[in-house]
């Protein structure tokens, strides 16, 4: 059975570009996004790192980190960097887990438990290592998205989701849908309205099940 929300992410140790990261140790105390792909040198995913590359301020505005992961080797990493850097136009400063036996792939259930890689292979062979996982501050899944090979990421849904993410954390609200930073939230239905008044103050009763304030950033 694969991670599910609320799951606390494998307490492992990886390989990257830039040493080896334990992820518990790396994540403690901030929120992170894992981005994984199916193999180095490739057009969709240099395209989805470049713009992981050219949010480094957003990411950083939030005190988020982030981790990509690949099934290939340290050095391909490197070598690779240089491209998207060159694409992106923007320094790809995140560092990248060399996952060549797919310990972090297959705790992350990004494979099937039996998976292998064979000499030769193509980004079709490990086309289920294109998820999106977002953790929080207490290493336990909030999110997850997966994509198929056909279709790039679009990391400012990510961005929008990370926002969501954090502002929904451990408070009594939602998110609806297509919302934005600013935009009206929903109050959880374990508030009573009278207390959703006394602490949001005005509450716009939609529907008896359906209530928003102004985002109270």
């Amino acid at each position: 059975m694969g991670l599910r929300i609320n799951d606390t992410i494998p307490d492992i140790t990886v390989p990257t570009d830039q040493g080896d990261i334990n992820l518990h140790e790396w994540v403690d105390g901030s929120y992170a996004i894992l981005f994984s792909h199916p193999k180095d040198f490739t057009p969709v995913c240099t395209t989805e790192f470049g713009a992981v590359a050219q949010l480094a301020d957003e990411w950083e505005k939030r005190g988020v980190k982030v981790l990509g992961i690949s099934v290939d080797g340290v050095e391909d990493h490197k070598k690779w960097k240089g491209d998207i850097e060159s694409f992106a136009g923007a320094k790809a400063g995140f560092p990248i887990v060399a996952d060549e036996d797919l310990t972090m792939a297959k705790a992350f259930d990004m494979l099937p438990a039996d998976a292998y890689l064979p000499d030769g292979r193509t980004p079709a062979d490990s086309a289920t290592v294109r998820s999106v996982f977002i953790v929080g501050p207490d290493k336990k899944l909030r999110l997850t998205m997966t994509y198929p090979m056909s279709v790039g990421r679009n990391f400012a849904e990510v961005l929008r989701a990370l926002d969501a993410v954090m502002k929904t954390d451990g408070a009594p609200l939602a998110t609806p849908a297509n919302w934005t930073p600013g935009q009206d939230v929903i109050v959880a239905l374990s508030v009573s309205d009278d207390d959703a008044k006394a602490k949001y103050g005005d509450v716009d009763i939609k529907l008896p099940y359906l209530r928003t304030i102004k985002d109270p950033a």
